[in-house]
């Protein structure tokens, strides 16, 4: 969790605000192992960080594409259905410039 919180450039100030966590409580997730998050934390945490709940979960895991993509996925399915026709637009107009 540390790595990617600060590749974002996230201080755990940040991830707090973000996941509507405390500073130490997050600390404690970072340094210590018998803390167990919750799932609804653990979802926040995961979209903050642009990564899966499955791969927070696993210690030894490298994010892959798949992980990635699933989190981009996850952020394009809440939003505003504008907003995804919009997305979906931009990915038709760059598909025939091929």
């Amino acid at each position: 969790m540390r790595k990617h919180r600060l590749e974002k450039g996230y201080s755990l100030d940040k991830l707090a605000e973000l996941t509507d966590s405390s500073k130490s409580y997050l600390w404690e997730l970072e340094n210590r192992d018998t803390r167990k998050p919750s799932g609804e934390k653990l979802t926040r945490i995961a979209e903050a960080l642009s990564v899966t709940t499955d791969y927070l979960l696993d210690e030894s895991a490298e994010p892959n594409e798949k992980v990635i993509r699933e989190a981009f996925f996850r952020k394009f399915n809440k939003l505003d259905p504008e907003d995804q026709k919009k997305i979906e637009q931009m990915v038709d107009a760059w598909r025939k410039k091929s």
